[in-house]
């Protein structure tokens, strides 16, 4: 084990160790603001989109590499990932050659190789990975439909999250409150969505008459 240690943080590897350290801390991050009811992803934005050319190089040069958008939390870790993995593999491939290359041309060598790898990556997750919430309908499209808690329970503290199908039946993952007169809505409660501040949507729970047929989301 200490060998092990010592060879992830000698030198010509410790860029590669470091943004390994980074995506253990940025995903913790992550798991504990959603248990407290907020997320990082959130708060960092949904995603990177940067359809319009820009002026300024560093934008066009996100753009080309996060081809297909996806969240930008995403983003950070393929990004992290793919430096750590092609980095250790470089001077892995040194040492057995002729010993391992300084960190600064390891480091070069790892962002060439990553840049492609990151942007096929970004352009295949984004065909899969669901989205919160669909900008095709518009959010306030969603308001006045019903919906089922899947993260609560919803209170008027930190937001939890439900499950909602808009018209066409896609189904998606928004933040939502309990209405101010409303007791806390666990867990699998219907709630219709009544309102909507920003992202976040303020439910109640829904009358027995506006409860689907079709069996739901837990069940």
């Amino acid at each position: 084990m200490s060998a092990l240690l010592e060879h992830v943080m000698s030198p010509e590897v410790r860029p590669f160790a470091i943004a390994a350290a980074m995506i253990v801390i940025v995903g913790s991050l992550e798991v504990i603001s959603m248990l407290i009811g907020a997320s990082l992803s959130e708060m960092l934005g949904t995603s990177i989109d940067f359809s319009h050319p820009s002026d300024n190089g560093v934008i066009n040069a996100i753009s080309w590499i996060n081809v297909g958008g996806v969240p930008l939390l995403i983003f950070l870790l393929l990004v992290l990932g793919a430096f750590s993995i092609t980095g250790f593999l470089i001077q892995d491939v040194a040492r057995m050659v002729a010993g391992p290359l300084p960190a600064t041309i390891a480091s070069i060598g790892a962002v060439a190789v990553s840049v492609p790898l990151v942007r096929a990556a970004s352009g295949a997750i984004a065909r899969i990975i669901p989205k919160d919430e669909s900008y095709a309908v518009g959010l306030g499209d969603l308001v006045g439909r019903v919906g089922e808690v899947v993260i609560g329970p919803l209170d008027q503290g930190p937001p939890g999250r439900v499950s909602v199908a808009d018209i066409h039946g896609n189904r998606h993952f928004v933040w939502a409150v309990a209405a101010p007169s409303s007791s806390p809505l666990p867990q699998g409660t219907l709630v219709l969505l009544v309102d909507r501040a920003g992202t976040r949507f303020v439910a109640v729970k829904a009358d027995d008459e506006l409860k689907p047929s079709k069996p739901t989301l837990s069940s």
